[in-house]
């Protein structure tokens, strides 16, 4: 009788599925990850081909403030209107992107070297935007200014593209 028992749940453990192994569970795992890494490459280089137009924070006009605020010779990031206003030495005001001409990396104002950096590829823009070390291909956008009731307004869906600093670009107030 014993023996009976022992054949019968032999017989059991033979009729259902067989477990999977280790191995199988790994390949299964290496098969899920690589389709994972797959949509995701696949996803960043539709968003990097795709053209994407510039969003707009809260209305065509930024207000940047008034323009007392801004001493001469400063740099002031707006990173939520993606731009810098700039004070130049003669009193003039320029609004700068944020983005590299080249890639579009946002750059950041080095204030020990007065000198925009480019994080990714290490292109060096002057205060004015001009470029001093590529690979960035043209001087940095810049945005029109406007000034209402005393306050300085930068639209931010009129960037103009610029190989160089003209002095005409700056307002003076």
């Amino acid at each position: 009788m014993k023996n009976q028992k022992k054949l019968n749940t032999k017989n059991n453990v033979n009729s259902e599925e067989p477990k999977k192994s280790r191995r199988d569970f790994i390949k299964t795992a290496w098969k899920g990850l690589g389709v994972v890494a797959g949509l995701e490459i696949t996803g960043l280089t539709l968003h990097y081909l795709v053209d994407r137009k510039e969003t707009n924070y809260g209305g065509d006009l930024f207000e940047a403030g008034l323009p007392n605020e801004f001493p001469i010779g400063t740099v002031t990031p707006f990173r939520r209107g993606r731009f810098f206003l700039i004070r130049m030495n003669d009193g003039g005001f320029l609004a700068m992107s944020l983005k590299c001409s080249h890639l579009g990396c946002s750059i950041i104002w080095d204030e020990k070297i007065k000198e925009f950096v480019c994080p990714c590829h290490s292109s060096k823009f002057s205060i004015a935007g001009d470029v001093i070390n590529p690979p960035a291909p043209r001087a940095l956008d810049v945005f029109e200014i406007s000034v209402t009731e005393g306050k300085l307004f930068v639209n931010l869906n009129k960037k103009i593209k610029r190989d160089e600093f003209e002095k005409s670009q700056l307002i003076y107030i």
